[in-house]
């Protein structure tokens, strides 16, 4: 199992900039790709409070997830980069 957790939608492009940087940095995670509908997003809920995604799971942030794409790629290019 990888440390990095990912919830995204592989259509979503703010998902695709997320796993662009991953790639990019070849950095290992686990993919969990949400249902389209909002309300069928409980997993991502219970686990966040919200349901938006993406949202990137590492035990190295404070708070153990980070849920806006800018905000996601700085953190890997800082701590994984």
């Amino acid at each position: 199992m990888a440390e990095l957790e990912l919830y995204d939608r592989r259509d979503c492009p703010y998902s695709k900039k997320v796993r662009n940087k991953l790639d990019e940095l070849g950095l290992d995670y686990d993919e969990t790709v949400v249902p389209d509908k909002h309300t069928d997003r409980e997993e991502l809920y219970e686990r966040t409070g919200q349901r938006g995604v993406p949202i990137l799971f590492d035990p190295y942030l404070d708070g153990g997830w980070l849920a806006d794409s800018e905000d996601i790629v700085t953190h890997l290019e800082r701590h994984h980069g």
